[in-house]
């Protein structure tokens, strides 16, 4: 029998939503904090105008060390470990290509899981997502989570954060933790 496939996102569900604000706050000499990010959007948390530009190429330049270094959100680790045995874990994430070496030197000094990682540069992951045919989806960003449940009719777990409280559809699943997805998963894949 085989075994269902999930779709992962990495930044924000894997790893902590908080993980990039503390680099943030360092360069910019800010004191933001995920409460402050309410659109999925980091500039939107300034308390003061910042160039786009500037900031992206910024981001840019310290995206490597940026993921090299973050923080695995609470239980995420113990519970895709559990599931390794149960589920084919693919990881789809808007990291650009170039991050492939470091996203997967990540995943295995963190000992998580992985069948596939799979970086596609743009947030839009409907494609990969049917081209693997994941039976749920695991995601942060709001808009990307709703458009992965109407179009693929399978659930999708959406971790909640500020920044994604808007409506869902049914099919969305808003958990506030891995031990909650957990829950979800165990009831939906008896």
């Amino acid at each position: 029998m085989k075994k269902p496939r999930f779709g992962i996102d990495i930044d924000g569900t894997v790893t902590c939503p908080s993980t990039l604000i503390p680099h943030i706050n360092k360069q910019y000499n800010v004191n933001i904090t995920l409460d402050d990010v309410c659109e999925y959007d980091f500039l939107s948390a300034f308390p003061h105008p910042i160039d786009r530009g500037v900031f992206n190429t910024w981001f840019k330049e310290n995206e490597p060390y940026m993921y090299e270094v973050s923080e695995a959100a609470k239980d995420a680790k113990s519970i895709l470990s559990a599931w390794q045995n149960d589920f084919e874990l693919y990881y789809i994430s808007a990291r650009g290509e170039n991050l492939v070496d470091i996203t997967v030197k990540w995943f295995k000094t963190q000992a998580i899981p992985y069948d596939h990682i799979e970086l596609l540069g743009s947030h839009d992951k409907l494609a990969a997502a049917k081209k693997h045919a994941v039976d749920a989806f695991f995601e942060d960003k709001h808009d990307n989570a709703v458009m992965l449940a109407e179009e693929l009719k399978i659930p999708v777990v959406l971790f909640d954060t500020p920044y994604n409280r808007l409506a869902v559809p049914n099919n969305v699943v808003r958990v506030y933790n891995w031990q909650e997805a957990n829950q979800f998963i165990t009831q939906f894949f008896k």
